[in-house]
């Protein structure tokens, strides 16, 4: 019985203490006052005090880090002192709400930046000089290091199915399907394995367009775009460039990225 009592009143006091807020009109309201404003250009969304005065703006970023593991934030940035712009999680009052919802209730629940006074410039400032830290789960945190390492390789593939790291060849492609060259995108279903080999012809692995499946020489397979539904959805064909991406992470010793340049002694010459 007193367990039960407990819980009552933390949930009475939880209750009492909730601000409820609403947006009509481009007008925010907190507990039934008028706090702020909010206006909505291009997916991004300025937020202003009631003199109309803008004070900070909110855009969603979806994007794509590698494979289908997809990436959601926000962009914070000053109106009145755009000297940075920071990436902040967001939170929505349910699964359905929309961008414009989140983010006033990003706003007020989150970063507490409107407040039953409106607009908490103090609170906005101090967000800016100890930016908070995004909380990313294993799964997004992997993509970002596997990107990076990507990005660092700066994979290409040319007209004749050669693979090159930084403009340096590093493999080819084989048993490419009559649509390459034309399409960059693998749309065919063949027969025969697209095979990937390296600078020196060894066998590094096959992409099998009937499953979309990637497999290294030594075993390994990974499953390329998986499709997905909704704000996600993804292309659900992959790109000869992507299959080489993968690849590079699946074996290693594919393609190795070259952290420093080194060059010859360099000499001056001399006029007679």
């Amino acid at each position: 019985m007193k367990k039960s009592i407990i819980i009552f009143f933390t949930v009475l006091g939880i209750l009492c203490n909730a601000q409820n807020f609403k947006t009509k009109r481009g007008i925010i309201s907190l507990d039934g006052v008028h706090v702020a404003k909010i206006s909505n250009k291009s997916n991004v969304y300025t937020f202003m005090d009631l003199n109309d005065t803008p004070m900070y703006t909110i855009e969603f970023i979806d994007k794509s880090i590698v494979d289908s593991v997809r990436d959601s934030y926000i962009n914070l940035n000053r109106v009145y002192n755009r000297d940075k712009t920071i990436e902040l999680d967001y939170i929505s009052p349910s699964a359905f709400s929309g961008e414009e919802k989140s983010a006033v209730y990003t706003s007020i629940k989150g970063l507490k930046i409107i407040d039953n006074k409106g607009i908490n410039v103090k609170n906005l400032d101090e967000i800016f000089s100890n930016v908070p830290k995004r909380k990313l789960d294993a799964k997004t945190k992997d993509a970002y290091a596997i990107r990076k390492k990507i990005d660092k390789m700066n994979i290409e593939v040319n007209k004749v199915g050669e693979i090159l790291s930084n403009g340096v060849p590093v493999g080819y492609f084989s048993n490419l399907p009559v649509s390459f060259g034309s399409e960059d995108t693998i749309m065919d279903k063949t027969p025969i394995d697209i095979e990937i080999y390296d600078a020196k012809s060894k066998l590094i692995g096959r992409y099998i367009t009937t499953t979309k499946q990637l497999k290294t020489a030594g075993g390994k397979s990974f499953t390329i775009y998986r499709e997905m539904s909704g704000r996600a959805s993804i292309l659900k064909f992959p790109t000869y460039k992507a299959l080489a991406e993968r690849m590079a992470i699946m074996d290693p010793n594919f393609i190795k990225v070259q952290e420093k340049v080194s060059v010859g002694t360099v000499s001056k010459e001399t006029p007679n």
